[in-house]
């Protein structure tokens, strides 16, 4: 088995609105390909003839107007996901290789791109040919840039090994081949940033072993196929973008939440800082629709008898029963939160037993950040309402939680919304919060 590498020379400069497949097909007529080859091109052209190209007066902006996502930050450069879903550097924003004062974006839609191009070379040259777009990008645990596939057709992004068997017998339980990228990275050994190959003829590259037989994963067969979906993101956010990514997100999306993430959020949880080396934390975890009922009518029945009491009318109550039900109620899980002081010291002036006291609840409340970062961390939707810490004995009734323990509100959580309910937060003014000495 033979793959050879081919660059596609005389291509000339691309402008937008140029017809980029006749272009191509011109200068690939005279090396004669076959079905089984597969045509890569480089985004910068496929973005020129789609006219992808703005004014480069302020970087910043075109960077956020493209980013759906900041996944981390360094000095001034972004790691951002695109509305595409990838996740490469400046959002794909790019002033290599385009005229003094321009930006390349990436295009619209990659996987249309590369069809479209597939379609027209295919009534030129009456050959069906792969076609990859590729770009360069980053990676994760490594130095370098290698090219990546962003744009497929004709071709499956991934080829799925899984059930098959290794050289020794064993059978593959993991194995999924992201074809697309290798055919993509090995274009980048006869294209070269600076050598003006806009294409690469990768000769027998859908002839290769496994290729013809390979069991196409569900989807469409772009290059979106070769996306991670977000639940299986280990690695979706830089530990500051997490924190700064939490949101209050009051809705949740279908399906359950796994209780390993509940876990480890609470693990994340008492790691936060308590006096006198104690551990003052318990978290209630409510994932059976019994428990959770039995604390929201609780928690109800307390506040109509205080409401009352203050003379609150009853069509008041209802609508604020309502409100804390439609996001509690609506919650897969319920976390309450409690802290106790007990390892406080006894000390005889009320100054210092208040200060001790306090010092348990700041660190509660701490807790309850870590936990809040850890679920968000994770992909998961929560917020923190204030309900139990006015019910604290019918919580602890409900609960089954003994008198030293306080409760501090309740985290309703569950899977992220496909589109949360949030706007934007607007930019901070550090200096509003600073006093610098």
């Amino acid at each position: 088995m033979r793959v050879e590498l081919v660059p596609v020379r005389g291509v000339p400069e691309v402008r937008p609105g140029d017809d980029l497949a006749r272009l191509l097909a011109e200068a690939l007529g005279p090396l004669g390909p076959t079905g089984g080859d597969v045509l890569v091109v480089t985004q910068k052209v496929v973005s020129k003839a789609e006219g992808r190209l703005v004014p480069d007066r302020d970087r910043a902006s075109v960077v956020a107007a493209e980013t759906r996502r900041v996944v981390a930050r360094r000095g001034e450069l972004v790691i951002a996901e695109t509305r595409h879903g990838f996740v490469c550097a400046n959002a794909g924003v790019d002033a290599s290789n385009v005229e003094p004062g321009w930006l390349s974006l990436l295009p619209e839609d990659p996987d249309r791109s590369a069809a479209l191009l597939r379609e027209a070379l295919a009534e030129a040259l009456g050959v069906e040919l792969g076609v990859v777009v590729t770009d360069t990008f980053g990676r994760p645990w490594r130095r370098g840039v290698v090219e990546v596939a962003i744009g497929v057709a004709g071709l499956a992004p991934l080829v799925d090994l899984r059930g098959t068997h290794d050289a020794f017998g064993r059978e593959l339980e993991a194995t999924v081949v992201a074809l697309a990228d290798e055919i993509a990275a090995a274009s980048g050994l006869v294209a070269g940033k600076a050598a003006g190959i806009p294409a690469v003829l990768v000769r027998g590259a859908r002839e290769l072993p496994g290729t013809g037989g390979a069991r196409e994963l569900p989807g469409t067969g772009g290059a979106r196929e070769l996306l991670r979906p977000a639940a299986e993101d280990l690695f979706r956010s830089s530990p500051l973008e997490a924190i700064h990514a939490r949101r209050t997100i009051r809705s949740f999306g279908p399906g359950a939440v796994d209780p390993g993430a509940i876990e480890e959020a609470i693990r994340a949880a008492v790691t936060a800082p308590a006096p006198h080396h104690s551990r003052p934390w318990r978290f209630s975890v409510l994932t059976s629709a019994p428990a959770r009922r039995t604390l929201l009518a609780a928690m109800a029945e307390a506040w109509r008898e205080d409401l009352r009491a203050d003379g609150v009318d009853e069509a008041t109550i209802a609508r604020r029963i309502a409100r804390s039900d439609a996001v509690l109620g609506a919650a897969p899980v319920l976390i309450v939160p409690w802290v106790s002081a007990e390892a406080a010291h006894a000390y005889p002036d009320e100054a210092r037993r208040w200060a001790e006291h306090a010092m348990f609840l700041l660190s509660g409340g701490a807790s309850i950040q870590n936990l809040l970062l850890a679920l968000t961390a994770q992909g998961l939707a929560s917020c923190w309402i204030s309900s139990t810490l006015f019910c604290q004995e019918e919580t602890r009734a409900a609960l089954g939680v003994d008198e030293r323990f306080i409760a501090l509100g309740t985290v309703a959580c569950g899977p992220m919304p496909q589109e949360p309910a949030t706007r934007p937060r607007p930019p901070t003014d550090v200096d509003a919060f600073v006093d610098r000495r």
